[in-house]
């Protein structure tokens, strides 16, 4: 093989893997985002049960019409 040839070789084969570098900064990134929302996503799912099982059990917090209640002004 020639020097010249080499040289091309090298150079890509040193972009590729400055490339691979990236990606795989890239995916550990969003694995990251994905496994916060993830987390997320179960605390809400077991708020919105909280809040059905408060609400099928009509606790004092149940909800009320708003007729029932009078306004600020009287």
């Amino acid at each position: 093989m020639m020097d010249d040839e080499r040289q091309r070789l090298d150079d890509r084969l040193v972009d590729l893997e400055v490339k691979l570098s990236w990606a795989d900064d890239l995916l550990e990134q969003l694995n990251n985002v994905v496994a916060r929302q993830q987390g997320q996503i179960d605390t809400l799912a077991r708020e919105i049960a909280a809040l059905r099982a408060q609400a099928a059990s009509g606790g004092p917090d149940a909800p009320r019409s708003l007729r029932d209640e009078l306004p600020p002004h009287y």
